[in-house]
């Protein structure tokens, strides 16, 4: 049981991993898997939310790299309901000193961490178990024309997709067409789709 919630910087800036506030008793567990007050003192302001996404995911899904133009861009709060995912964060940031890098967190249904990425990062999502849940809290509403992605699948990024799931099941990759038919990150920055590091 743990009863003060944590928070670790992950390798790019701008992103945390927020492990909740949790209470275990005979009766199960009680969480608070979100606090305004813990998010002002680790990013330095409140996310506003616009729009909350719930995604349902196969074994083997991957959802992403997604990102949107800035500004006014999108943070997003990303925590896992049921099952078991790798949260990926992707620094897509012109001129950042880590543009280009990754990083990544396994979240389970079971401790419901959340991974915090602020805007102009780029994010993916892979379903470690069959029917994971994701939730996520985003700073602006969806814009179709402000939504980009580039694959996951991209050889100079080198993401380690996982081979097998949490009981060693085979995962066989799955995307959507848009995101099989995304650009690489080269592409992208050719494309001059990319946010700028400020």
């Amino acid at each position: 049981m743990r009863d003060d919630p944590a928070v670790e910087p992950m390798l790019i800036s701008g992103a945390w991993k927020f492990m909740p506030r949790r209470f275990d008793d005979q009766r199960g567990t009680f969480l608070v898997p979100f606090q305004q007050d813990l998010m002002r003192a680790t990013v330095g302001h409140e996310i506003e939310v616009g729009q909350v996404n719930c995604a349902i995911s196969a074994a083997g899904v991957i959802r992403g790299i997604h990102f949107t133009g800035t500004p006014p861009g999108q943070a997003k709060y990303v925590t896992c309901l049921a099952g078991e995912v790798l949260d990926v964060v992707v620094d897509l940031r012109v001129g950042s000193p880590t543009f280009g890098r990754w990083d990544s967190a396994v979240l389970q249904g079971v401790g419901r961490s959340a991974v915090y990425l602020s805007e102009g990062l780029g994010h993916a999502v892979m379903s470690l178990t069959e029917k994971s849940v994701i939730a996520y809290l985003c700073s602006t509403q969806y814009a179709p024309e402000r939504e980009h992605a580039i694959t996951p699948l991209d050889p100079r990024l080198g993401i380690d997709w996982p081979a097998k799931g949490p009981a060693g099941t085979i995962l066989r990759i799955c995307l959507s067409d848009r995101d099989a038919a995304a650009p690489t990150l080269t592409t992208a920055y050719e494309q001059g789709i990319l946010p700028a590091f400020v």
